[in-house]
């Protein structure tokens, strides 16, 4: 693949971006494997130089320095060709055929640190189109690419995403449709069903069927949402693309409730929220929290890249700041912990990110004495004593009920441009029931709603609210909603009315959704892979320094040192939480979670010293200890005190937390760099 721009000499052992396409047999009958691909955040660089200095101004693109050959970990370099052909060529002949779908959550051009290279228009079109023939490498279907239907190109789906660095200028994408959502259809129409291009075009969202008739994954347009968009003004607005999308969102949601399928949210920035640092707007923020709780019967899980770090952010129903009642919420405590976030906030540095999440999570409420969050079976209380049973319907009402429904989640996976390790993530989830089904062989969207009357659904699937409906000449796909203006002398008793349609929540009688109660679809855990390109690229330099002794037969040099890379590079893993034995995860739903999340906000935790929390909390025999409620609440050591400047220390008392942050990092700092940045 060319470049208008001219590229600078890359050394004979770098890989190019020309590469043929290689044989690859369509999987037939493919069927559930359970396990899904994450990638995220991959930055190609075709001006990356292998021995240039990676601490410049220009980041591996000149100089004298230690940039390896498949990329200079911990720095802020982007990824050399040679590690996106290596990481694929990894994929295809280690996990390809064990996973089910692909979740592609964006940023697949390089950042524009180099004045001399600057980014055009073209050439991020032409790495993203770079980067579909690398999947096409992988999980296409060699008897497909050149017949006329775009979308039977690939032996299982692949859901991409717009990342801040997909477009230019950088995080700026303006109210569709603009040159980017016309462009990404064509470089993306392979991904985006048929029926949704129309949608596509105008903002640049999706979503489609992965498991037909039972899961669908959406791909959110995150940069609506973007605090760093200065194109457009948050979600509060009708005339906002932000607002639109959080729309179209709930009309499909509510359609999939209606089917009886579930969903995966997808998008590339995360809603990172603590007193240092908001990646969106607070208007989209506050419609995502309240659109997680609404359809928790729904929605399974929702995973982001952009940040580069390893970690998990808890959305709290507590955080909604509507004035207004919202179905199915209480009324009682919906004020923000975070004190309204009225003071502006600023990018910080990671470490200073990691310890507000910390701090946050010092607010969990914290199990009896004795139990743990880690139950998955049903509430049945069996404890006759009136004072433990206080302290358990207690801790249960403050989680938001026996599934812990209070709270939602959001994942945030690492990157494969090497800002630590190269990685990639594999997600098993449950498909008991649904051994005989298959992926999607083309992209599609649910049948049904082609058929339905959008109007007519409105009217009967949304709460009361003072708004009317209009089409909009620009979309037949959505309806715009229109505030009725408000009388001028309203009274000053009446309660204000939302100027959105408030999603309704599950019936009462629905069960819990799969992200929290297990079961079908539920996630069950996160194997993490990454790549040792330190230990790797010092082999290379040291294969390089021997090649003129290798006996070379009937092949260039070239050949001979391209073999040896291939047997050299591999990802291998770093944890899996399904057995790992700090974590010890049962599975991925949101009690799981919590529990972990409260554990690191402890002051001290020891996990070989917690076979006590492991008691069933929600199916308690007759033996109680009759703990009081405030031994309950002081009964484990904890906890940080609000109010008080300081770093989170004593990291060495806290094992869960020094993992947390070990891993957040992808292994790449030493327990004596976590120990100095942490405390």
């Amino acid at each position: 693949m060319c470049f208008t721009t001219a590229l600078p000499p890359i050394p004979t052992v770098q890989d190019v971006l020309n590469v043929p396409h290689a044989g690859l047999e369509p999987a037939q009958h493919r069927k559930l494997q359970g396990k899904f691909l994450h990638i995220t955040d991959i930055h190609p660089d075709p001006f990356y130089q292998q021995g240039s200095d990676p601490g410049g101004e220009h980041p591996c693109h000149r100089g004298e320095g230690r940039a390896g050959y498949f990329g200079a970990e911990s720095t802020e370099c982007d990824a050399p060709i040679s590690l996106i052909n290596a990481t694929f060529d990894w994929i295809k002949h280690n996990i390809r055929d064990e996973i089910d779908f692909v979740i592609w959550t964006g940023d697949s051009a390089r950042h524009d640190n180099d004045e001399l290279y600057p980014r055009t228009n073209k050439q991020v079109e032409q790495l993203n189109e770079f980067m579909v023939s690398k999947f096409d490498e992988v999980f296409g279907k060699p008897d497909n690419r050149h017949d006329p239907d775009p979308t039977n190109d690939f032996i299982i789906p692949i859901v991409p995403t717009f990342g801040n660095n997909d477009i230019l200028p950088h995080n700026i994408f303006e109210p569709g449709p603009n040159r980017w959502t016309r462009k990404y259809l064509t470089i993306w129409e392979k991904f985006v069903p048929q029926e949704q291009r129309h949608s596509f075009a105008r903002g640049g969202w999706f979503f489609t069927e992965v498991i037909p008739k039972r899961l669908a994954v959406f791909s959110l347009n995150t940069l609506y949402f973007f605090d760093s968009n200065a194109a457009v003004d948050g979600c509060d607005n009708p005339h906002e693309p932000g607002y639109e999308h959080f729309e179209w969102l709930r009309i499909q949601l509510q359609f999939l409730r209606e089917r009886k399928m579930k969903a995966i949210l997808m998008g590339h920035v995360p809603p990172a929220r603590t007193q240092t640092k908001r990646s969106w707007d607070e208007t989209c923020y506050q419609k995502y929290n309240l659109w997680l709780r609404q359809y928790r019967d729904v929605i399974i899980g929702n995973l982001f890249g952009h940040m580069n770090i390893d970690h998990i952010m808890l959305q709290d129903v507590k955080e909604l700041q509507y004035k207004f009642k919202i179905p199915g919420i209480d009324d009682e405590g919906l004020h923000d912990e975070l004190g309204n976030l009225k003071q502006p906030l600023h990018t910080t540095a990671k470490t200073d990110y990691l310890s507000d999440l910390r701090d946050l999570w010092t607010d969990l409420p914290t199990p009896p004495k004795g139990f743990s969050y880690d139950s998955t079976d049903l509430y049945e209380p069996a404890c006759k004593d009136s004072k433990n049973q206080h302290a358990i319907e207690k801790f249960i009402r403050r989680i938001g009920g026996k599934y812990g429904e209070r709270f939602s989640l959001s994942i945030v996976a690492p990157s494969v441009v090497p800002n630590f390790y190269p990685t990639l993530r594999i997600v098993e989830y449950n498909i008991t029931g649904l051994e005989h089904e298959h992926p999607a062989s083309t992209p599609a969207s649910p049948g049904y709603i082609e058929t339905v009357d959008l109007q007519e659904f409105e009217l009967e699937h949304s709460s009361p609210g003072p708004w009317i409906h209009t089409e909009d000449s620009e979309n037949d796909l959505s309806l715009e909603y229109t505030y009725r203006a408000e009388r001028r002398k309203r009274k000053k008793h009446k309660k204000p009315k939302p100027n959105f349609v408030v999603p309704m929540p599950p019936s009462k009688n629905a069960p819990p959704g799969p992200g929290y109660s297990p079961q079908s679809l539920s996630f069950l855990s996160m194997k993490q892979y990454y790549s040792n390109i330190t230990k790797i690229n010092d082999a290379v330099v040291a294969k390089l320094s021997s090649i003129d002794e290798l006996h070379v037969q009937h092949r260039s040099k070239d050949e001979v040192l391209r073999e040896t890379l291939k047997q050299e590079f591999a990802y291998e893993l770093e944890y899996d939480t399904k057995n790992d034995k700090v974590y010890r995860m049962k599975d991925l739903t949101m009690r799981s979670w919590l529990g972990i999340a409260e554990k690191i906000g402890r002051t001290e935790y020891e996990p070989q010293d917690t076979t006590a929390e492991h008691v069933d909390l929600f199916e308690i025999g007759d033996e109680c200890d009759g703990d009081s409620d405030e031994d309950a609440e002081s009964s484990i050591k904890k906890k940080h005190k609000k109010g008080k400047k300081r770093k989170n220390k004593n990291i060495k008392k806290n094992k869960l937390w020094h993992t947390f942050v070990k891993r957040a990092f992808v292994g790449t700092k030493s327990d004596e760099e976590l120990e100095e940045e942490f405390g």
